[in-house]
């Protein structure tokens, strides 16, 4: 492992334990720098920054750079607490109209960090009984939330909401996974009953449901699993889901994630994951009741951490690897089918039509245009390129076939 890589995953422990800072090693100015670098591209920089403030060495480092990432971190950290206000305000609304959310990720992630306002979240997911939804978007249009009018016109399985002069946005969802999909439509499935087993949580004094912890556990998981599917996740989802099978592995039915990931061939990935959270971030597997199951597996999972360390968030370090995922989609949805995939470069510039709906929502209702959506994408494609250093065809091509071969490492595709 590289060596800044290593620092900062001693400070993420850190940051996740609420423990002082020990152990780092010699870090210069230029190394301080990337690290702050690298906070930001994981959006973890909040958490970061809190850990290494009261280092010593940090005061010699860059001032510029410091300074610079302090004033991000009290605004993210500000806006974020008011998001987190607004939001749950909104769901006590919601509520009393009779609508009945499920909030997952996000705030009820956000609550098991030791400063939960320092794990920011761009937005608040939203699951409701699809029967709900036109009700649902009353209300929120009633309390000044105005929709993604082309995803609401598509009807998408989720639908952006925003708020003007307000930074509350949220993911209304009727289903957690598009059910279109071919890489993971089919998740859906595990949650087709998750309303009758919701449970309430408190959220600063106000109750939330959620879903039920092993279905919260399992989703959290299926939510990195689409995302490494695509172009990759980042740190912040390994430890989202290290923080919360150390709160409630007690209550958490191991058997069945166990099972259910082997429905997906998603056994070596999580176990994969796990083996960076006891590693890395201080997971307890003892006190979590880690199953003998996974421990079994014992996969290598350097790979996948290097990976997720040059995702980014969701995997957008860059434009390059965004479009790598038409490959790895590809793969997958071939591999579903008993089939081999599509030529890498076909896959890229010319995917499926329920590959571009989200983008182009049209192709819902008239997937006959898909060569007009081909032609716009190649246009903008090829706009992207001329103002990128980090975009171009034969960059996402091999970004795509090396992460199909990881996809194979860790038993996704055969």
């Amino acid at each position: 492992m590289i060596y800044i890589n290593e620092q900062f995953l001693k400070i993420i422990k850190s940051a996740l334990r609420g423990e002082p800072l020990q152990q780092l090693g010699e870090i210069t100015a230029e190394e301080w720098e990337r690290i702050l670098a690298l906070a930001e591209s994981q959006k973890v920089l909040p958490l970061v920054y809190e850990a290494i403030y009261s280092v010593p060495d940090v005061k010699n480092g860059d001032s510029a750079a410091f300074a610079r990432s302090k004033r991000m971190v009290r605004y993210q950290v500000m806006t974020q607490a008011i998001k987190t206000e607004e939001f749950l305000q909104l769901n006590e609304q919601l509520k009393g109209e009779g609508i009945t959310p499920l909030v997952v990720k996000g705030v009820i992630c956000r609550e098991l960090y030791p400063l939960p306002d320092h794990r920011i979240s761009s937005d608040e997911d939203v699951l409701i009984p699809a029967q709900q939804y036109e009700q649902c978007h009353a209300v929120l249009e009633k309390l000044g939330l105005c929709a993604d009018e082309a995803k609401r016109e598509a009807a998408a399985y989720e639908v952006d909401y925003r708020k003007e002069n307000s930074p509350l946005y949220i993911e209304l969802h009727t289903h957690l996974f598009p059910p279109e999909s071919e890489a993971y439509g089919d998740l859906n499935r595990f949650f087709a009953d998750v309303f009758a087993r919701a449970i309430p949580v408190d959220i600063r004094g106000k109750v939330v449901h959620t879903l039920e912890y092993t279905d919260h556990l399992f989703y959290l998981i299926c939510h990195a699993f689409k995302h490494f599917i695509h172009s990759g996740f980042g740190i912040r989802q390994v430890c989202d889901m290290v923080m919360f099978a150390d709160a409630y592995g007690g209550r958490i039915d191991w058997e069945r994630v166990y099972r259910n990931c082997c429905e997906i061939h998603a056994e070596v990935f999580v176990a994969a994951i796990f083996r960076i959270g006891q590693r890395y971030l201080g997971f307890d597997s003892e006190k979590a009741g880690y199953p003998e199951c996974f421990r079994e597996i014992e996969p290598d999972e350097t790979a996948m951490l290097e990976d997720l360390l040059s995702a980014g968030i969701y995997g957008g370090s860059t434009m390059s690897r965004k479009h790598s995922s038409n490959i790895t989609l590809d793969a997958v949805s071939a591999d579903k089918k008993g089939k081999k995939p599509a030529a890498a470069v076909l896959a890229a510039v010319f995917p499926a039509a329920v590959k571009l709906e989200a983008r182009y929502p049209y192709l819902r209702k008239f997937p006959w245009l898909l060569p007009v959506a081909w032609a716009d994408r190649i246009l903008k494609y090829r706009k992207e390129t001329r103002l990128s250093e980090h975009n171009n065809a034969v960059e996402a091509v091999k970004i795509g076939n090396q992460r199909v071969e990881l996809l194979r490492k860790y038993g996704i595709v055969r």
